[in-house]
């Protein structure tokens, strides 16, 4: 697969793909929940609809439950293959349908407290870069908990903005900080250490073409597919945003979710 070939048309057209599954096993049937009046997958196709770069968006669905809850608030859905091995295989199989889309962009199912600014920023950093074929989202990390913990998985990236490498370990490595002095570090302005977002866009043509890449090294030690990008030798642009979007995985997740909006 030749880096040319993803050079892009004159041409920007961005669409949101949502991959949203039935199962899941932390929580289960969550996309459905609906304690706020609302089911959490229509909180994600709201929280997405405001961001203003893209010209669509759709759900990308195995279930037809799914798909009849989207239809039912207005929202665009499509059924896809159940074979899918995950959400990106999910977004690719729709994007495969898109012939006059350049960006897509794939927004995870449980992310309802998304911002529109944040999808925006991913996208402009495609639109403004046409050599690139990928971007994705970082925050700082001001907690010594989060930098510590391997669920959140930590980004470094050069002065472009290029990411250098994702890990579940705390990188930078702060060899002579540790105790209060990593506080400090935790604190300093600009920020020394980014959590990753999970939010993507692609070219699509890069997209389809993702599964041609073998599973890399790295990919496989750490089980973090943006590896296989970096380690094929394609770059990845990082736009940095304020706060981390507040996934939905567990029962107290949605709780605390359903306490939020109560609160608004």
């Amino acid at each position: 697969m030749s880096q040319a070939a993803f050079v892009p048309k004159i041409k920007a057209h961005s669409y949101i793909i949502i991959p949203a599954r039935l199962a899941s096993t932390r929580l289960p049937r969550k996309l459905l929940l609906r304690e706020t009046g609302k089911s959490l997958i229509r909180h994600t196709y709201e929280a997405a609809s405001r961001a203003r770069r893209p010209s669509g968006i759709c759900v990308a669905t195995d279930h037809d439950e799914i798909l009849s809850e989207v239809r039912s608030f207005g929202g665009e859905a499509w059924l896809t293959s159940p074979d899918c091995a995950s959400g990106a295989d999910r977004v690719a199989e729709i994007a495969r349908r898109l012939d006059d889309v350049d960006i897509v962009v794939n927004v995870q199912g449980d992310e309802p407290e998304l911002s529109g600014e944040a999808i925006d920023a991913a996208i402009g950093l495609l639109e403004e870069q046409p050599e690139l074929v990928m971007s994705t989202l970082a925050t700082p990390i001001r907690e010594r908990e989060k930098l510590l913990d391997p669920n959140c998985v930590k980004v470094v990236f050069d002065h472009r903005g290029r990411a250098i490498y994702f890990s579940r370990a705390p990188i930078p490595h702060a060899r002579e900080r540790q105790g209060e002095l990593l506080d400090e570090l935790l604190d300093d302005d600009p920020p020394r250490f980014y959590q990753h977002i999970g939010l993507y866009a692609y070219r699509r043509e890069f997209l389809l073409s993702l599964a041609e890449l073998p599973p890399s090294p790295l990919e496989q030690l750490e089980k973090l597919e943006q590896l296989r990008v970096l380690e094929a030798g394609y770059p990845i642009a990082v736009a940095v945003v304020p706060q981390a979007t507040l996934g939905i995985d567990t029962p107290h997740d949605y709780r605390a979710f359903v306490e939020r909006q109560r609160g608004r």
